[in-house]
């Protein structure tokens, strides 16, 4: 990215003063305001300018995260839970959706991030928008939408796994290619977009092929088996893809048969979708840790086994979240894929000893001296 002499002066103006509207800068640089509306238009076609409000883009790498945002309503039951029956408990409601819940996390990683995703005109989507944007998350480009604001809720046990959910996004269910266009700039000076599962085939596909088209790496969640199966279809090679992340059963909907827990037949499973133009494979195992599957450029595979950390579980929501993001988050500041894979195991150990979705208090700092505290045993093969 290139910029005139005239063009760096407006950005360092923006930079110091991001309030700043055409006539101000005009002011400042002793121009027109219509030179500088032109200079403007060159700055967001060029990516150093995001969104609207001429939102500077920042020097540390971003990410665009594209997928659904709603309200979470957790309950709590406070003994073993039983079915068809009231339970004693407590309830919290709190911002939540898969892709809002990484960026987020990603936002208190430290890593600049834009939230593209449907609300409603609701209370509800105002809530949401105020938590994203108070955790350091960019909304300029969430979209509006006709219908209500998505909600999940969730029933917990007492040991905080989850006995039962339901969601409603019919915002998410919705979401057009026509409503994604005002983000194909943002999609394109990226230096990475995460996608949520939870966007349907046509959007989703869409988006893969304009990553591709202007080479911006993706990371693939894909959130739920029926949210899975469509990927079948999906992923090519012509759309590449350089992570994805399923958990056993996701994979098996992808690959179209079922995949069993040994470290064989996931190697396999992931084979096939290598031969689709999914770089790394990275497979979530739960209390097995995860298998990580990496295809370098020449076409050699190789296999990392990773045992899950240790952790007192408070609360399970979000811990497949905060894994997507940490994992991104270290891939961009250049760990290794099976280190970042690691990282995000251990974020995700943290979430789920928090009673929140996200954990306000997670950070690099933090993950990494988790990691310190604990040996790494890797089993690396290459079959």
């Amino acid at each position: 990215m290139t910029l005139t002499e005239r063009e760096r002066e407006i950005v360092d103006l923006l930079r110091a003063e991001p309030l700043l509207d055409a006539a101000a800068i005009a002011e400042r640089t002793g121009s027109t305001k219509a030179a500088v509306s032109v200079h403007l238009s060159n700055l967001t076609r060029k990516g150093a300018v995001l969104g609207r409000g001429y939102i500077v883009r920042p020097a540390a790498r971003s990410v665009v995260v594209v997928g659904g945002a709603n309200m979470d309503i957790k309950a709590h039951s406070t003994l073993p839970a039983e079915l068809r029956t009231s339970n004693p408990g407590a309830t919290l409601s709190t911002a939540g959706g898969v892709g809002r819940n990484i960026a987020e996390n990603l936002a208190r990683l430290g890593t600049p991030t834009h939230l593209v995703a449907p609300v409603g005109r609701d209370a509800f989507g105002d809530e949401v928008l105020a938590a994203t944007r108070a955790a350091g998350v960019l909304v300029d480009h969430v979209i509006t939408s006709s219908e209500p604001t998505g909600t999940y809720l969730a029933v917990l046990d007492a040991s905080g796994e989850l006995v039962v959910a339901v969601s409603s996004m019919a915002a998410t269910d919705g979401l057009t290619v026509g409503q994604l266009l005002r983000s194909r700039d943002l999609v394109s000076h990226a230096d990475l977009v995460v996608l949520d599962g939870n966007v349907p085939e046509t959007p989703a596909a869409w988006l893969l092929d304009l990553a591709a088209a202007v080479g911006v790496p993706v990371v693939l969640d894909p959130v739920s088996v029926a949210k899975a199966r469509p990927l079948a279809t999906t992923l090519t090679p012509e759309r590449p893809v350089l992570a994805l992340t399923p958990n056993l059963d996701e994979l098996s909907a992808i690959v179209g048969e079922p995949v069993a827990q040994t470290r064989a037949a996931i190697s396999r499973a992931a084979r096939q979708l290598h031969e689709r133009g999914v770089e790394h494979v990275w497979v979530r195992r739960g209390v097995r840790g995860s298998l990580l599957s990496s295809r370098s450029p020449g076409g050699r595979t190789s296999v990392t086994l990773l045992p899950a950390p240790t952790s007192e579980v408070v609360d399970v929501t979000g811990a497949g979240d905060s894994m997507t993001a940490a994992f991104v988050h270290a891939l961009l500041r250049g760990d290794s894929p099976a280190d970042a894979a690691s990282f995000g195991q251990m974020a995700a150990a943290l979430t789920v000893a928090s009673p929140e979705t996200v954990r306000p208090d997670l950070s690099p700092r933090l993950v990494d001296a988790e990691l310190r505290k604990v040996q790494r045993p890797q089993n690396k093969e290459n079959p």
